[in-house]
């Protein structure tokens, strides 16, 4: 944001050429992740001034889901269970973008790959990484990138490592973040449920019960 004046915003535009989407379509996703990785780190290095109080709690994202689970029904309970443990075990806790993935991440030519459009939350350091499984998937059948089972497993080897997370921790948070995805679209009668779905369900089978 360059200015701000009575509600109007003056923003920065992205004028570079790279595409993170692009990369991970033409056999480079292992640098998108790279990418995204770096941002992350930037985004949630430590500040001297506390965060705003406006910052949302995950316990208030994970809200449909876990009021939904039940009645939607398939992997959703397994996914509202897992949540909830995580939520009420969180760990490293600090501000967080909310929806980090590749086509929030973007080219600003000298600036480099800056993110755009947070959700202004505030949690575990591990749920930012989530939703960069999910991604991209646009239902082409030439881009099935985040269901292939390889890539995802290739993904979680190289993030956790990139990051410094727990493997098994990173794993339960990709299921909670895809059942909670996925609970928004199946509410809205959406078919891209389908990918969040699938990308819980890659989660929960790398996992075991709850501890």
């Amino acid at each position: 944001m360059l200015a701000a004046d009575d509600g109007v915003l003056l923003m920065e535009r992205a004028t570079g050429t790279g595409s993170l989407i692009t990369m991970s379509a033409t056999g480079r996703d292992a640098d998108a992740c790279s990418i995204l990785c770096d941002v992350a780190e930037a985004l949630h290095r430590g500040r001297p001034h506390p965060p705003p109080a406006t910052l949302i709690p995950l316990e208030t994202r994970f809200t449909a889901l876990l009021a939904k689970a039940a009645a939607f029904g398939g992997i959703l309970p397994s996914c509202a269970e897992i949540a909830s443990d995580l939520i009420a075990t969180q760990q490293d806790i600090r501000p967080l973008h909310g929806d980090l993935h590749h086509a929030n991440v973007m080219d600003f030519g000298e600036r480099g790959f800056l993110a755009i459009d947070p959700k202004g939350l505030m949690g575990e350091r591990t749920f930012d990484f989530a939703n960069i499984f999910c991604n991209p998937d646009l239902g082409d059948t030439a881009l099935v990138i985040a269901r292939n089972p390889d890539r995802f497993d290739q993904r979680l080897a190289q993030i956790a490592a990139r990051a410094g997370l727990d493997h098994d921790r990173l794993l339960r948070w990709i299921a909670a973040w895809g059942g909670l995805s996925a609970t928004w679209f199946v509410a809205d009668a959406d078919a891209r449920a389908e990918i969040q779905l699938k990308i819980a369900s890659l989660a929960l089978a790398r996992i075991g019960p709850i501890r």
